[in-house]
């Protein structure tokens, strides 16, 4: 009545492949988050960076370049 399955070789092999590459993204992430706080402990930043600092230094860096084109033309 029930025939006993056939065992398919290829699912087994599909499986192995996908727990592989599994093993070696959780392999790779955790070395990635480990070296990230290893050089965060060895080098502290000191100055915390706001979301306003890059827009100052472009404010800075266009006035000084108009200043600089305006003396240009003078």
């Amino acid at each position: 009545m029930n025939e006993p399955r056939k065992k398919n070789p290829t699912f087994r092999v599909a499986v192995l492949i996908v727990v592989v590459v599994s093993l070696v993204i959780a392999t790779v992430l955790y070395n990635a988050i480990t070296e990230k706080r290893e050089f965060d402990r060895e080098n502290p930043d000191d100055t915390p960076i706001t979301a306003s600092a890059p827009v100052q230094a472009s404010a800075a860096d266009a006035a000084s370049a108009a200043n600089a084109s305006g003396a240009a033309a003078h």
